[in-house]
C-alpha cells in the first residue's frame, strides 16, 4: 500500500464519513457538451471548497462524487444539507436538474498520509481505511437522487445536535426506513433519512445486490408465495397474512399528539388555521384519537413549561410519552415553486424517529384545506385504518367545515379563548367566523355550547337551529353530537337524553364530551349508580380537564353517601385546578360535620360566581349561621347578571332565607314568582319550558313549606296543565311531592304516604323523605319516623349534591337536615 512510505496515525479515530455522488453526471456531459460541463464542474468545485471551509470537512477523495471526513457528525450533516441545496440552486441557474445522493456514517477509521513520492505518482494525500468506510459508501449507493441516508449512530448523534444548525433545524424532517443488510457488513443496520421539508424525497430506498431490506422470513417472496397457496381459498385470511407490518405500534383508538404547525410561508393566517384543519380532519376518524389542546396545556403545566409553549418536535414527543400517545403528528406548510406544500410527519415517540411522511401541493391559501385532507387520509391508512372506513367516515374539509381560511382562523381563536376560559372573547371569535362564512356550522355549535353553559337556553336553541340547518357541513361525529344537543334542547325527558348520549359513547367510545353528557344526564335524573359507572371513563389519562371530571365524580360519590371517596376526589381535583374545587371539598367536609375544616377550606379563596355563593349559603344554613347565609344570598341577587334562569332561583332562595331568619316574606311574594313563570312557560320552547316546570314546581314546594299551601292550591289547575305537557320523570316527581306536602298540611298524612312511597327507588329527591318523615310524625308512627330520619342523616351528601334548577332546593335540604338532628321526633317539614 502507498502508506508504507507515509505517516500513520497509529491508532483508530472516531470520525463522521460522508460519501456523495453527483447523479447522472455522464448523461449530463453528453447533454451539454465537454466545454459547458467543464465550466459547470469548476463551479461545482468552488461550491464544495466553500462548504468544506464552512463545515470543517477534510476531502479525502473525489471523482463524480466526494468522500469527506468530519470530526463532528453534525458538521457532516450540515455539509450534506447545504450541498443538496447549493446543487439545486446551481442547477436552476443553468436550467439543469442537479441532484446528488449522500450517505453519512460515524465510526472508527485509520488514516495515514502518503509520502510525497506516492502523491506525485498519483496517490491520494491521505488514505482512510476501516469498516466504517464501506458502510458509508453502501449508504450513499442505496440513496435515491436528492436523498441523504444516515446510519443509526449518525442519526443519533446528529438528531440530538440539530440546535447547532440554528433555525434550519426546524425545517428538517426525519424518517426511518427500517433495517437493511449490506454486502460486506456483518450485521443489519437501521437506515434513516433526513432532509429539508419540501425537498427531501422521504421515499423507501431501492435495494440492490449490495443492499436489501431485512424482511422477516414470513414476509419474504418465497414464503409469501407459499402462504398464498395455503390460503388461496380464504381471501380475507390471505390479505391479513400478506399486509405489511406497520412501522409504528399503533392500535385502533390509540392517541396522537398534533404538534405546532411549522409555517414557513410567512402567512400568519396559516398558523392556527392549518392546526384546526388537521384536528377536524383527524376528528372524523374512529381509529385515531387526538389529544386535545386543553389536555396538552395541562401536561405542559405539569412539565413546568408555559402553557403557551410552542409544541415543537421535542416537546410534542415528551407530551406524547407522558400522556401515553402512540404517535406525534407534525404538520408543516411552505411555498415551493409558487405552490403551497402541506407536509405531515408521523413520529414514533418511543424512538423519536419519523416513520411516515406525506405531502400535498396546491395553489392559493384555500388549497391547504384540501391538501390537509389528502395527507391526513394517507397517515390514517399508515396508522392501520382500513381504506373503506376512511372513505366512509370522511368528507372534504371545505364541505364539513369551511372553505375560508379567515373563518377557520377566527374559529381557532375562539377555541383558544375557551381554553383560557375567556368565553366572552370566544363568542366574539365564533361570531366573526360565522360572519365570514355564514354556512360555518362549527361556529354556531361553539356559540351554542357557551350560551347553554351561561343558562341562556333560548339563545342556545336559536343557535342550535342554525347549526342543524347546516348539519351537512359537520363531520359525522359532530352531527351525532348535534343530535344529542337536539334531544336536550328539544325538551326531551332525561332518560331519552341519556340514551342519546349513550349511543354516542357506543359509536365513539373515546369521545370525552359524549361520556360527560351521558353521565350528567343520569346524575341530574338521580340515577347516581349509573352516573358513576358512566363517568369512570372521564378519568382516562388522555382526556383533558381531569380536575373537572374528578369534581363531577366527587359530587356523584357525595350523592351516593360515599363521603370519604368524594373528599378524595375533591382534594385531587383541587390540587389540579388551583383550588377551583375547594368549594365542593368544603361542602363534603360539612357533610361529615367537620365544620372547622370546612370553614378553613372556604377561607382559602374568595367565592368566584353566583353558583358558589348559593353553595356557600347552604353550608352556612347547615351550621345554623342564618344571618350570614341571608346576607350572602342578597349579595348574589345583586350579582346575578340579569340571566333570568339564575336570578329567579336567587329570588326563591332569598325568600327562604328570610323565612329562616325570622322575617318571612308575605304570601304575595311567592305568588308573584309563580304567576310570572307560569305565564312565561306558555311562551317557551320545550327545553326552556322543561327547566321552567322544574323551577315552578320547586317554588310551589317552597311556598307550601312557607305555610302558603292555599297559594299553590289556587294555582293547581295551571300547575297540573304545565306538568301534563312534560314527560320528564323529575317534573312528575316534584308535582307528587308538592301534592303530598299539601296533604300533610291538610291533615291527610296517610294519603301523602300512599303518594310518596312509590317514588322511593334510589333516584328520589331528598325532600321525598323529609315529607315522609313528617307524615309518619303526624301519624305518631315512631318506627317509620326513625327510619326516615336515619335515611336523611345517612344521605346528607345528597342534600348538598342533588341538582334541581340551580340548586334551588339545596338550602331547604340542609335546613331540614339540621333541624331534624336537633329536634328529635319533631316534624321537619313544619313551616
Amino acid at each position: 500500500m502507498n502508506g508504507d512510505n507515509g505517516t500513520s496515525t497509529q491508532s483508530p479515530q472516531l470520525r463522521a464519513l460522508l460519501f456523495t455522488d453527483l447523479c447522472d453526471s455522464l448523461v449530463l456531459v453528453e447533454r451539454i457538451g465537454d466545454q459547458a460541463a467543464a465550466e459547470l464542474f469548476q463551479q461545482h468545485d468552488r461550491l464544495v471548497l466553500g462548504l468544506q471551509q464552512r463545515w470543517n470537512g477534510q476531502q479525502i477523495d473525489r471523482s463524480d462524487g466526494l468522500f469527506l471526513l468530519f470530526e463532528r457528525a453534525i458538521d457532516g450533516l450540515g455539509f450534506a444539507l447545504d450541498y443538496q441545496r447549493e446543487l439545486r440552486t446551481l442547477g436552476q441557474d443553468q436550467k439543469l436538474a442537479l441532484r446528488a445522493r449522500a450517505g453519512l456514517h460515524v465510526g472508527e477509521v485509520l488514516t495515514w498520509e502518503n509520502s510525497a513520492e506516492a502523491v506525485k505518482a498519483g496517490a491520494k494525500s491521505v488514505e482512510v481505511e476501516g469498516l466504517a468506510k464501506p458502510m458509508a459508501a453502501r449508504l450513499m449507493m442505496l440513496a435515491r437522487p436528492g436523498q441523504i441516508l444516515l446510519s443509526a449512530v449518525a442519526e443519533s448523534l446528529t438528531h440530538r445536535a440539530t440546535s447547532s444548525l440554528g433555525e434550519r433545524a426546524e425545517r428538517l424532517v426525519w424518517k426511518s426506513h427500517g433495517r437493511w443488510r449490506f454486502k460486506g457488513i456483518p450485521t443489519t443496520q437501521e437506515v434513516y433519512e433526513v432532509g429539508e421539508i419540501g425537498s427531501a424525497p422521504l421515499r423507501m430506498p431501492r435495494g440492490s445486490g449490495k443492499a436489501r431490506r431485512d424482511i422477516p422470513l414470513w414476509r419474504q417472496p418465497a414464503a409469501l408465495a407459499a402462504e398464498a397457496l395455503l390460503v388461496a381459498s380464504v381471501v380475507v385470511g390471505g390479505w391479513l397474512l400478506l399486509r405489511p407490518a406497520p412501522a409504528i405500534a399503533f392500535a385502533e383508538r390509540d392517541w396522537v399528539v398534533v404538534g405546532e404547525v411549522r409555517n414557513l410561508t410567512g402567512e400568519p393566517l396559516l398558523d392556527d388555521s392549518l392546526d384546526q384543519a388537521f384536528r377536524i380532519s383527524l376528528g372524523q376518524s374512529r381509529h385515531v384519537n387526538v389529544l386535545s389542546d386543553i389536555k396538552v396545556r395541562e401536561t405542559l403545566a405539569l412539565m413546568q413549561q408555559p402553557v403557551e409553549s410552542l409544541l415543537d418536535r421535542r416537546t410534542a414527543i415528551e407530551v406524547a410519552m407522558r400522556d401515553g400517545a402512540r404517535a406525534v403528528v407534525m404538520p408543516s406548510v411552505l411555498e415551493v415553486n409558487g405552490k403551497l406544500r402541506v407536509t405531515v410527519e408521523v413520529i414514533d415517540p418511543a424512538t423519536s424517529n419519523t416513520v411516515y411522511s406525506h405531502s400535498a401541493d396546491g395553489r392559493g391559501l384555500e388549497s391547504v384545506l384540501t391538501s390537509a385532507d389528502q395527507v391526513v387520509a394517507a397517515l390514517r391508512e399508515d396508522l392501520g385504518e382500513a381504506m373503506q372506513n376512511i372513505s366512509r367516515d370522511s368528507a372534504p374539509l371545505p364541505k364539513v367545515a369551511t372553505s375560508s381560511i379567515d373563518a377557520l382562523h377566527a374559529y381557532a381563536k375562539g377555541l383558544a379563548a375557551i381554553s383560557n376560559q375567556d368565553y366572552d372573547s370566544a363568542l366574539l371569535f365564533f361570531n366573526q367566523a360565522a360572519t365570514v362564512d355564514p354556512d360555518f356550522a362549527f361556529a354556531y355549535l361553539g356559540m351554542m355550547r357557551i350560551r347553554d353553559g351561561q343558562g341562556n337556553l333560548e339563545e342556545a336553541r336559536r343557535l342550535y337551529d342554525r347549526a342543524y340547518a347546516l348539519r351537512d357541513r359537520l363531520t359525522p361525529r359532530e352531527q351525532l353530537y348535534l343530535q344529542g344537543w337536539g334531544t336536550q334542547l328539544g325538551g326531551a325527558a332525561l332518560p331519552a337524553i341519556a340514551e342519546q348520549w349513550r349511543m354516542m359513547t357506543e359509536l365513539y367510545p373515546d369521545d370525552q364530551a359524549g361520556h360527560m353528557n351521558y353521565a350528567s344526564a343520569l346524575y341530574i335524573a338521580g340515577k347516581y349508580d349509573a352516573a358513576l359507572a358512566a363517568a369512570r371513563p372521564l378519568l382516562l389519562a388522555q382526556y383533558s380537564q381531569r380536575a373537572l371530571a374528578q369534581n363531577f365524580i366527587g359530587r356523584i360519590h357525595l350523592a351516593l353517601g360515599e363521603v370519604e371517596q368524594a373528599q378524595q376526589m375533591f382534594k385531587e381535583a383541587s390540587a389540579l385546578d388551583r383550588g377551583a374545587s375547594d368549594v365542593w371539598l368544603a361542602l363534603s367536609l360539612a357533610t361529615a360535620r367537620n365544620y372547622e375544616a370546612s370553614e378553613a377550606t372556604f377561607a382559602r379563596r374568595p367565592l368566584r360566581d353566583v353558583g358558589e355563593q348559593i353553595e356557600r349559603a347552604s353550608a352556612l344554613v347547615d351550621q345554623r349561621k342564618l344571618v350570614e347565609a341571608s346576607a350572602l344570598i342578597e349579595r348574589a341577587q345583586a350579582d346575578c347578571g340579569g340571566v333570568p334562569e339564575v336570578c329567579r332561583a336567587l329570588d326563591v332562595l332569598a325568600l327562604h332565607q328570610r323565612r329562616l331568619s325570622g322575617n318571612p316574606a308575605p304570601r304575595a311574594s311567592y305568588a308573584a314568582i309563580l304567576d310570572a313563570w307560569l305565564r312565561k312557560a306558555e311562551q317557551q320552547d320545550p327545553a326552556a319550558r322543561r327547566e321552567t316546570a322544574l323551577f315552578v314546581l320547586a317554588t310551589a314546594y317552597h311556598t307550601v313549606r312557607a305555610g302558603h299551601a292555599g297559594t299553590v292550591k289556587a294555582r293547581a289547575d295551571a300547575l297540573k296543565a304545565l306538568v301534563q305537557k312534560e314527560d320528564e320523570p323529575r317534573v312528575h316527581q316534584l308535582w307528587t311531592l308538592v301534592q303530598a306536602a299539601i296533604e300533610v298540611d291538610d291533615g291527610q298524612p296517610a294519603r301523602a304516604l300512599v303518594s310518596l312511597e312509590p317514588l322511593v327507588n334510589g333516584s328520589e329527591l331528598y325532600q321525598v323523605h323529609v315529607v315522609l318523615q313528617d307524615a309518619y310524625a303526624a301519624l305518631d308512627d315512631a318506627g317509620g319516623q326513625a327510619n326516615e330520619r336515619d335515611w336523611l342523616e345517612k344521605q346528607r351528601g345528597r342534600a348538598y349534591a342533588e341538582e334541581i334548577s340551580m340548586y334551588v332546593l339545596q338550602s331547604l335540604n340542609l335546613d331540614d337536615a339540621a333541624r331534624l338532628r336537633s329536634s328529635g321526633t319533631q316534624g321537619a317539614a313544619a313551616p
